[in-house]
């Protein structure tokens, strides 16, 4: 069964945030870390992964960022702070 990631990385000091979703997690986070890819995050140097939540429906993932990129800043920094109050960077878990 495929397993699909909903996530949110920020910067150094949480200015900005980033919300994606993806089907190879350890990969994606990697390639933020690394910058390979253009594009906003390597722009605004977003690679500290705040939040994450799993999911094996690929529609519900697709939904579910869609969701999360609609709210406002303060409800993005309340969903971070429920798994993460300290908003460290979670992708030394993986």
């Amino acid at each position: 069964m495929k397993k699909y990631t909903v996530y949110v990385l920020t910067n150094w000091n949480h200015k900005v945030l980033y919300v994606g979703f993806t089907s190879r997690f350890v990969e994606r986070i990697e390639q933020h870390k690394q910058k390979v890819v253009p594009g906003f995050t390597q722009k605004y140097n977003v690679n500290k992964l705040v939040y994450y939540e799993f999911t094996s429906d690929l529609y519900e993932a697709q939904m579910r960022e869609k969701e999360i990129k609609k709210w406002r800043r303060e409800k993005k920094n309340n969903l971070v702070n429920t798994l993460n109050p300290a908003w460290d960077d979670l992708s030394g878990e993986f």
